[in-house]
């Protein structure tokens, strides 16, 4: 009887247990998720200058821009970084990010070919 009482409370402290873990799992949040964000990107030397602050920013797994949408698709760790943190790390570097506008003095830096269309010191490729 005595044998039987223990076993009875090890398999019921055990399956508790096992259900917490259960549960706290299937809480847990995503670990990672996508963003894509739409730039002000113009070529090859923006694609790189982006892609490189975003290997800088906290929380980023991986980036890429694709050049001929302008749209750049960035990996991060959920707690880390934000879709907000990461659209600001864009316009630090002087590019448009989705409604965030480029930081006018990183723009005023870039070499004539990464600056828009419509800005007169633009030099087309």
């Amino acid at each position: 009887m005595f044998n039987e009482t223990i076993m009875k409370k090890t398999i019921l402290v055990l399956a508790v247990f096992f259900l917490t873990v259960l549960t706290l799992n299937a809480q847990q949040p995503r670990k990672t998720e996508e963003i894509k964000i739409k730039t002000s990107a113009q070529c090859g030397q923006c694609k790189t200058r982006i892609e490189t602050a975003m290997a800088y920013e906290k929380g980023v797994v991986k980036s890429k821009l694709d050049v001929d949408s302008k749209v750049l698709t960035v990996t991060y760790k959920v707690g880390k970084t934000s879709p907000e943190a990461i659209r600001k790390a864009v316009a630090a570097v002087g590019y448009d990010a989705d409604d965030v506008m480029a930081d006018a003095k990183a723009y005023k830096n870039l070499p004539p070919c990464c600056k828009k269309p419509d800005d007169p010191e633009h030099a087309g490729h």
